[in-house]
């Protein structure tokens, strides 16, 4: 009988073998860009472990990975090269708030699949928010590099957002019809 592959080892074993890329690739990393990689591997590794043990459900935990992967993007792209203009402008920390917005609805969400699509639809939302408002304030590169580079990445991000939430609201729609579904003899 052949011997299954544990998820959760494959996963924790995966994020240490990015983690070593960049020794491995000779990246001039320092010892804080490691424990800053390291951190946010862990942190994403758990919202995953978070996440698998919330729900069962396919979807649900499609929608999880790609909710944890959005945000993880989100965090490494401001802090490597930034949203708008380079990871020194401080009007990056808008994009923060995006993941302020999406933390707050999967706390109010208590994890309910319902509740956790409507949350990854307000992070959409707030996404296009951040990346209209720092545009339309000049906060991004200018002329059409920065149009560019929001354009681009707020509809990259947004999209995600909306692919989570629509993951987490097949989730609950699945959850919906197998309360309902009459008991079969």
């Amino acid at each position: 009988m052949p011997r299954s592959i544990n998820p959760h080892l494959l996963g924790w074993g995966g994020a240490l073998l990015l983690l070593a890329m960049p020794a491995l690739l000779g990246a001039p990393w320092t010892s804080s860009d490691y424990g800053f990689a390291a951190i946010l591997f862990a942190l994403a590794g758990g919202a995953v472990e978070l996440g698998l043990l919330a729900s069962s459900n396919i979807a649900y935990r499609f929608g999880t990975m790609v909710a944890v992967v959005t945000a993880f993007l989100l965090i490494w792209v401001n802090a490597a090269v930034g949203f708008l203009g380079n990871e020194a402008n401080p009007a990056n920390a808008l994009f923060g708030i995006v993941l302020l917005v999406a933390l707050g609805g999967v706390v109010l969400a208590r994890f309910t699949a319902r509740g956790m699509a409507q949350a990854m639809a307000v992070a959409a939302v707030a996404q296009l928010l951040a990346g209209i408002v720092g545009w339309s304030l000049g906060w991004a590169s200018p002329g059409a590099n920065g149009v560019r580079e929001v354009a681009i990445g707020t509809g990259l991000f947004c999209a995600l957002w909306c692919i989570s939430a629509a993951s987490f609201a097949r989730a609950a729609r699945h959850s919906a019809q197998s309360r309902t579904a009459s008991p079969s003899i």
